[in-house]
């Protein structure tokens, strides 16, 4: 696995062992893609990224010029992974990595009155969780104005066109994933 583009373009991150059952990497073509709709220049914005397993979408958008990312996932492989993928990268400074599951994570910051201009969520597919995320994210007030909500989901699993407020702007596949992509206005 490696950094698309920006600061760290090129650069190695560690994935998870091949036999981990929890850790499901974004796929570098995928995240390139992503960031491709996403447009190249996050400069400055803050980031979310549920389920980060190896932090690689957050990574990714701090390379690409975000400000800080908040990478949460509970699992002790996966918080290792973005705490030693967040050092191998240099950017320990604009990370802040909470280890809790995403519920509670997602409430302790809607209660710190955190908004993020980008929000990742990167379930695993078995969890069938698209629309409890949106109401999670939607009920803790986590999107700034004009940001944007971006779950990865398998693709039996029906994704709302919106959900209080937020609309799906765009819906993308690769494979047996879809990503979709919902704004607040």
């Amino acid at each position: 696995m490696r950094i698309v583009a920006g600061s760290a373009k090129g650069r190695a991150i560690q994935g998870p062992k091949p036999t981990s059952k929890h850790i499901r990497p974004t796929a570098d073509r995928v995240r390139e893609t992503l960031f491709n709709v996403l447009g190249q220049f996050l400069e400055g914005q803050a980031v979310l990224d549920l389920y980060a397993g190896t932090g690689a979408l957050g990574l990714e958008a701090l390379s690409r010029g975000a400000g800080r990312a908040v990478l949460v996932d509970s699992d002790r492989e996966a918080l290792a992974l973005c705490r030693q993928n967040t050092d191998t990268l240099g950017f320990t400074s604009q990370v802040e990595i909470l280890a809790q599951p995403v519920a509670r994570a997602v409430e302790a910051l809607g209660k710190r009155g955190e908004r993020f201009e980008l929000v990742f969520a990167d379930p695993p597919y078995a969890a069938r969780v698209v629309e409890s995320v949106l109401e999670l994210v939607v009920r803790a007030g986590l999107l700034a104005p004009g940001g944007m909500l971006i779950i990865e989901h398998d693709k039996r699993e029906p994704a709302p066109d919106s959900h209080e407020g937020m609309s799906r702007e765009d819906q993308r596949r690769f494979g047996d994933t879809l990503m979709s992509f919902y704004r607040i206005p």
